[in-house]
């Protein structure tokens, strides 16, 4: 069925002499409905569907102290999923979170409840798994693909050498191979 325009109800819907408070509510509502959110997307999201600025304050405002607008909240969640179901290290969150308008203070606090074991042993867990689907290449090819993943997810070349390392070395070790470790991969 073709697309006829805006459902019935939506903001989008409201005639031209709506409340614009009213409407801005209604946007925000439905915008946390669908997931959580910082201040400066909602704002964002308001100023596209045409909110005037001093409306937008205002109701952001009203929302923040009443709790469901919270910035520092929203920076924890959104560190703790990112960091737990893509594995993400801590300058790749910082980016994100930037980019969706957390201030670097907030951020920086979020980012402080990531445990530096924690994040390696996220690291190695990740290894782990893709190493599994790389078997049948070279084992410098391997490593470069392995340690190029970690860094696109924000690892140092260090840290994501050293866990791919120590995966490998460990996988040479269940499959009863021998490792030389003073090897070192090159690119």
């Amino acid at each position: 069925m073709p697309f006829d325009g805006p459902t019935p109800g939506s903001p989008a819907d409201l005639q031209p002499d709506a409340d614009p408070e009213q409407v801005a509510r209604t946007i925000l509502l439905r915008r946390l409905t669908a997931a959580p959110r910082s201040r400066a997307q909602l704002h964002d999201d308001l100023r596209k569907r045409g909110v005037p600025d001093d409306v937008c304050e205002r109701v952001l405002d009203r929302f923040t102290e009443v709790g469901l607008i919270d910035d520092e909240t929203f920076a924890r969640m959104w560190v703790e999923s990112r960091q737990r179901s893509r594995g993400m290290a801590r300058p790749v969150l910082r980016q994100e979170l930037r980019r969706k308008g957390i201030d670097g203070d907030v951020a920086e606090a979020a980012l402080e409840e990531i445990d530096a074991d924690d994040e390696r042993a996220r690291a190695v867990e990740l290894v782990r798994v893709k190493a599994r689907s790389l078997g049948r290449l070279e084992p410098q090819a391997r490593v470069r693909r392995l340690v190029g993943m970690l860094q696109r997810r924000g690892y140092s070349g260090s840290v994501a050498f050293s866990v791919v390392r120590e995966v490998l070395a460990d996988e040479a070790d269940e499959l009863g191979l021998e490792t030389p470790e003073h090897e070192s991969p090159e690119y």
